[in-house]
């Protein structure tokens, strides 16, 4: 009984609370503002997003209306919006031809599952260990990303082609081909308005005003050459289970980690990018994982696709002013609205309109001034950041953050192995022995019975070890060598194997070695790989490097021959 309260407490402290509510208090009338605009914005992605999955339009407007509900009130952030995502549908394609809508609907409610078990075993706060560089490359490779998506609707030139900067080179080769300055102009025009008056009046919501404006010109000039969201589906279908087939779950089980893997990385990513654009926001990493779970369990009783937090709408709210999940749960409410009574007014709206909006928002996206930072502080974060950027345009963002993860962590390998050292150090002299072997800078001399003191700074496991302790076998002309342990940080088996492997080389050529300084933490490993367990057997293992000096010295003198008899 015990477990089930201390588990259900780890549960309760992901749900919703009275926490949420200073939040959505504080400027209601600014968040149902930030909520109609990305509505505008997000109803042609959720519909373009469903029909590029292969599962349909209303499959894409299905899991930006529950979807987009369930992650706001659920959700770790005051700022997300979730619904139908391009990376999703790249992940989806192969689903839907091997295994059917059904196929789709089923790998969506596992990766809801999986997302909710990893949230309540709280794994979301490790998103927090993100390198600066791979978030700020990642959110600038996204703007550029979002921008090229709307060069077709901007250029009002179809595109083709798997990647979306190849989607974008296509459009405008077809636009060269036969130019129109109608669709550019209007993007461009939008774009600009948005740009302009956010600096002029930040607190005025010109992106919904752009698009009305934009709605009202093609309206009134039939000859604008311009293309509309056009005809949308009425009504949402009845919640069902009738895509169920336990049998497919082993089937499908690769495809629905790898659904919520890209799930969880990109609202998490999100959710920290949507904090870097705004001040005083924090989100909950393990409660938005939960949220966007619980999304992917209804969304498919629903006849949804799997759903994940939206950058590009998510940055739109963020711009448009919004301060709480209340915007988000507006977005949710107005597409269904939409959906059941203003969709002939919404089939309008020209789509280049809705392009100038995301290319004003990508603009507002990029930290100039960040990127420069970064760029110029170090080679390494120069280099994770440019990678991740490059990654993410060309590839897709779960690639690109594995990718700048990895070469961040093998950077700061390389920069903690070069922090470690091994170096000779000064023997402290003895007034009352003189010790042949103690040199000034702790270098044996050429004479017998020398004693060599070694200093071992840093951590030592797998990448220094071999490195600094192979500078051992160069020591030559000693009979007792002291190493220093104090100052080791860490170490691991490679590192305690390699210390074993040196100590031995040194005994096989008559050197005797002494230990000081061994910390009680690093006693664990060395002891699991039997590593000195001779050393403690003949107290040659000292606490501090004073006590092992005098013993050196001891044996030292032992091993002098006597003077010749006269």
């Amino acid at each position: 009984m015990e477990a089930f309260f201390r588990g259900w407490g780890r549960v309760a402290g992901l749900l919703p609370g009275p926490g949420d509510l200073p939040a959505i208090r504080r400027a209601p009338g600014r968040d149902l503002l930030a909520g109609l605009t990305v509505a505008v914005v997000a109803l042609p992605l959720a519909l373009a997003f469903g029909v590029a999955s292969g599962v349909g339009a209303q499959a894409g407007l299905v899991t930006a209306v529950v979807a987009g509900a369930l992650a706001a009130v659920f959700g770790g952030s005051n700022l997300q919006v979730s619904g139908p995502t391009g990376a999703m549908t790249v992940v989806l394609v192969p689903v839907v031809q091997r295994h059917g809508t059904d196929g789709v609907l089923m790998v969506g409610l596992m990766a809801g599952v999986l997302l909710v078990v990893v949230a309540v075993l709280r794994l979301g706060r490790a998103a927090k260990y993100l390198p600066l560089p791979v978030v700020e490359g990642f959110t600038a490779g996204i703007a550029v990303v979002i921008a090229l998506q709307q060069v077709p609707a901007a250029l009002g030139a179809a595109g083709k082609g798997e990647k979306v900067w190849q989607v974008a080179g296509h459009a405008t080769l077809r636009f060269f081909e036969h130019p129109d300055a109608d669709a550019p102009a209007m993007a461009l025009g939008v774009a600009a308005l948005l740009l302009v008056g956010a600096r002029w009046r930040p607190g005025v919501p010109f992106s919904l005003l752009a698009v009305a404006a934009a709605t009202l010109l093609a309206e009134a000039l039939p000859t604008l050459d311009v293309a509309r969201i056009g005809s949308l589906p009425n009504g949402l279908p009845a919640p069902s289970l009738a895509f169920l087939d336990a049998s497919m779950l082993v089937v499908l089980l690769p495809s629905a980690l790898a659904v919520a893997a890209l799930a969880g990385l990109e609202s998490l990513l999100c959710a920290s990018v949507a904090d870097g654009m705004t001040t005083g926001q924090r989100h909950d990493p393990d409660r938005e994982l939960l949220g966007q779970g619980i999304a992917n369990l209804a969304t498919p009783l629903f006849g949804g696709v799997p759903a994940t937090a939206a950058i590009a709408r998510t940055a739109v709210n963020v711009r448009a002013g919004a301060s709480s999940r209340l915007a988000a749960l507006t977005h949710a409410v107005v597409l269904a609205v939409i959906v059941f009574s203003a969709a002939g007014l919404v089939s309008h709206i020209p789509l280049p309109a809705l392009a100038g909006v995301l290319l004003a928002t990508c603009v507002r996206m990029v930290q100039v001034s960040t990127l420069t930072a970064l760029a110029r502080s170090t080679r390494a974060d120069a280099a994770v950041l440019a990678v991740t950027f490059v990654v993410t345009v060309a590839v897709d963002l779960v690639t690109a953050v594995v990718i700048g993860i990895a070469l961040a962590v093998v950077l700061a390998l390389r920069q903690v192995t070069r922090s470690a050292r091994l170096e000779p150090v000064p023997i402290p002299t003895d007034d009352a022995e003189e010790d042949a072997g103690a040199g000034t800078r702790g270098t044996p001399g050429p004479s017998t019975g020398h004693i060599a003191v070694f200093r071992l700074d840093g951590p030592l496991f797998f990448p220094a070890a071999h490195r600094l302790l192979t500078r051992l076998s160069e020591v030559h002309d000693v009979r007792v060598v002291v190493l220093r342990m104090s100052r080791v940080t860490a170490i691991d088996a490679t590192g305690a194997g390699v210390l074993g492997e040196a100590i031995t080389d040194l005994e096989v050529r008559g050197v005797t070695v002494l230990l000081s300084g061994v910390q009680p933490n690093h006693d664990q490993v060395l002891d699991a790989l039997r590593i000195a367990e001779h050393l403690r057997r003949d107290h040659l293992v000292f606490p501090d490097t004073r006590g092992a000096i005098r013993h050196a010295r001891e044996l030292a003198r032992a091993d002098r021959p006597k003077p010749a008899a006269h």
